[in-house]
C-alpha cells in the first residue's frame, strides 16, 4: 500500500534557444520545486548542450531523492520538431536532429521528449487557461512562433509531429507599388528577435539588444518602435485569424514572453485578428494570455512524462 505521505513528481525540462528552465513538478498539484534557469548556448555542439541537460536532470533527481520525492519520469520540451515517437527531427536551434535524446534522458528516469509548444499547451490544458476547454489553440510567441491545437486534453501532432509550424513558411506575394516579389515569413517579422532586428535596421545600428529595448523605445514615444510593434502585432493577428477560420476553436491562448507582453503589440494583434476572422459568430472568440507564465514549459514537459 502506498504511503499517504509519499510525494510523486517528474522532472520538467524546457529547452529553448535562449535558456533552459527546469524543475521538479509534483503530481497532481503541478507545484514546481527547485526552479532552475540556465543559458542554453545552442551555438555549441549538440552533444555539449545535451551533456548540460543530462547533468541538470541528474542534479534534480538527486534533490528529489533527498526530499523523498519519487521521480516517475522526465519530460523535455525542446524548441525543435519532434515526431510522434519523441525523436527530435530538426536542428534549427539546437543540433539535436537525429540524436537519441529521449534514450539518453531515460538513463536517469523514464523520459518523454516533446515539442516545447505542445508541452506548454498541455500545461495550460491541465492547470491553466485551457482547463475544461474541449477545443482550443495555444500559440507561443517569443524567440520563435509556434502553435498547437488541443482537443479533449490532447495535442494534435499530425502524421510526422510537425503540426506546429504556423509561422515558418514564406507567403509569396508581390508589392503593389513596385511589383517586386516578396516572400515574408511571419517568424522572421513578428517574433522577438525579428522585432529587435528590424528596429536595429531602421536605426542603422548593429544591435539594440532584445525586443524589450523596442518596447521601451515605444513607451518613450519612438515612432519607429511604435510602427514596428504595430506591424508585427498586425501580422501575427492575420495568421492567427487564419487558424481560427480553419479550425473554429472555442478559445485562443497566447503564451511565451512576447505573447503575454501586452501593450502596443498585443493591442495591434487583437485588432488585426478579429478584423480577419470571417464568421461573425467567431469574432468574439476569447483570446487570453497563458496563466502559467514562465512555468508552462516545465510543468507541461513533466505532465507529458506522467500522462502520455
Amino acid at each position: 500500500m502506498m504511503n499517504n505521505q509519499q510525494r510523486i513528481g517528474a522532472i520538467g525540462l524546457d529547452v529553448g534557444g535562449t535558456k533552459t528552465a527546469a524543475g521538479i513538478v509534483l503530481w497532481p498539484t503541478g507545484e514546481v520545486l527547485h526552479r532552475t534557469v540556465a543559458p542554453t548556448n545552442p551555438q555549441r555542439s549538440g552533444e555539449t548542450v545535451l551533456n548540460d541537460i543530462l547533468a541538470l536532470a541528474g542534479c534534480l533527481r538527486a534533490k528529489a531523492e533527498q526530499e523523498e520525492i519519487t521521480i516517475a519520469g522526465i519530460g523535455a520540451g525542446v524548441a525543435e520538431l519532434v515526431d510522434c515517437d519523441g525523436n527530435v527531427t530538426s536542428s534549427c536551434t539546437i543540433a539535436w536532429g537525429g540524436q537519441p535524446i529521449q534514450q539518453r534522458l531515460s538513463t536517469i528516469a523514464p523520459a518523454r521528449v516533446e515539442s516545447d509548444v505542445r508541452a506548454a499547451a498541455c500545461a495550460e490544458a491541465i492547470f491553466g487557461a485551457g482547463r475544461e476547454k474541449r477545443f482550443f489553440v495555444y500559440i507561443t510567441v517569443g524567440t520563435g512562433i509556434s502553435s498547437c491545437l488541443m482537443q479533449n486534453g490532447q495535442p494534435l501532432k499530425g502524421v510526422n509531429g510537425n503540426a506546429i509550424l504556423m509561422a515558418s513558411s514564406p507567403l509569396s506575394t508581390a508589392c503593389t507599388h513596385c511589383g517586386a516579389k516578396l516572400h515574408p515569413v511571419l517568424e522572421e517579422f513578428a517574433s522577438g528577435p525579428a522585432i529587435a532586428r528590424r528596429f536595429a535596421q531602421v536605426k542603422r545600428t548593429e544591435s539594440v539588444g532584445d525586443c524589450q529595448g523596442v518596447f521601451r523605445a515605444a513607451s518613450n514615444g519612438d515612432r519607429d518602435a511604435i510602427e514596428i510593434l504595430n506591424s508585427a502585432g498586425e501580422a501575427l493577428g492575420t495568421s492567427v485569424a487564419f487558424l481560427i477560420n480553419v479550425l473554429d476553436p472555442e478559445l485562443v491562448i497566447l503564451g511565451g514572453g512576447l505573447g503575454t507582453a501586452g501593450g502596443i503589440y498585443r493591442e495591434a494583434f487583437d485588432r488585426s485578428c478579429r478584423a480577419h476572422i470571417f464568421a461573425e459568430k467567431s469574432r468574439g472568440i476569447p483570446i487570453v494570455s497563458a496563466q502559467l507564465g514562465i512555468d508552462a514549459g516545465v510543468i507541461g514537459a513533466a505532465a507529458i512524462a506522467l500522462t502520455q
